[in-house]
């Protein structure tokens, strides 16, 4: 291991404990646009099928303790056309760090003249764990690392999507309770390890160029942490969140086969000099005959660990249970 993944090795290490105070703790996907079920329980039944979506990502590829996710993710309307129902997974590792989520999704659709208004609540469960064992101390006496952590905390989410054919809005909080994650042996100290309540906004697009040969879609992804920081009743809180966080995404459905795009990601406050730009991003996903659908990402990252890493990739696997009939009758495009 080089002298700059060990040194970025102890970084991610530090980050990933720290971040429950300081950054964003849910993970960003490429290809969120595939998996929305994560962060979003109100597109449970959206695509009026069975629909099963598997997704890795690696994260700073090549450097020790990076970033590494799995997501599962499935939904489908029920009998009653206005239901729709989900569950999904996520198992996000960070250094010597582990969360692993469950939730199960309950959406109502309220048609709205040629569009539809989902509602919806989600309830699961968290597991946050650590095994400092791995790491390397300075001081191997230091009292905050005698302890490794293994949390099991329930929790539940709420969201709302409104959607037609041909444009999508949506609003979700995946995670509304806050949970201490360590407290202070010193009751003096103000500020110590918390779970944080994300909230994620979402809008996309759908533009027929060459009728349903071509369609062109626009989509975003804002993520905020610090929305309702000041509401909380601890002060030392209410100051503590991460830059708000975007990705923009433009691509393109060839014969309602091949779907390709590009995105950025970054934060709001890079415009101000106060963060950085995130990753530019390739990706690509292909509809086989079946329902089958797979699909890859790559990001390149644009800060300085691009320098020690090979960047960020995704590789995604789906099935579309009536992916047929839907594709002849009315093709989804969210």
């Amino acid at each position: 291991m080089t002298l700059m993944r060990k040194c970025t090795f102890v970084v991610l290490t530090m980050a990933a404990f720290i971040q429950t105070a300081t950054a964003q703790q849910d993970p960003m996907f490429t290809n969120y646009m595939f998996n929305s079920l994560t962060f979003n329980p109100a597109y449970a039944g959206s695509r009026d099928h069975l629909t099963l979506n598997l997704l890795h990502r690696t994260q700073w590829w090549g450097i020790d303790g990076g970033p590494v996710t799995q997501t599962l993710s499935m939904h489908t309307p029920l009998k009653n056309d206005r239901v729709g129902v989900g569950f999904s997974m996520v198992n996000d590792k960070i250094g010597p760090t582990n969360s692993l989520s469950g939730n199960f999704s309950y959406a109502y659709r309220v048609p709205i003249g040629k569009t539809r208004l989902s509602i919806a609540l989600q309830g699961g469960f968290n597991n946050w764990r650590a095994d400092w064992s791995k790491l390397s101390y300075v001081n191997p006496e230091d009292p905050a690392y005698q302890e490794s952590p293994n949390l099991w905390n329930p929790n539940f989410g709420a969201g709302v999507y409104w959607y037609s054919k041909y444009w999508a809005f949506g609003a979700g909080v995946p995670r509304i309770v806050e949970y201490d994650l360590r407290k202070p042996d010193d009751a003096n100290l103000p500020i110590y390890a918390r779970e944080y309540r994300h909230y994620f906004f979402s809008g996309s697009g759908a533009i027929p160029i060459n009728g349903q040969n071509l369609i062109f879609k626009p989509s975003l992804l804002v993520k905020n942490v610090g929305l309702d920081s000041k509401l909380r009743k601890d002060v030392a809180f209410q100051k503590i969140g991460a830059p708000t966080e975007f990705n923009i995404d433009l691509s393109l459905f060839f014969y309602e086969t091949l779907w390709v795009g590009a995105s950025f990601r970054s934060a709001i406050e890079a415009f101000n000099d106060k963060s950085s730009f995130d990753s530019a991003d390739l990706w690509a996903a292909w509809y086989l005959d079946n329902g089958l659908r797979i699909g890859a990402a790559y990001d390149y990252t644009l800060t300085k660990l691009q320098q020690a890493s090979g960047g960020s990739f995704e590789i995604m696997l789906g099935y579309e249970f009536d992916y047929k009939l839907k594709k002849t009758a009315t093709p989804r495009y969210f």
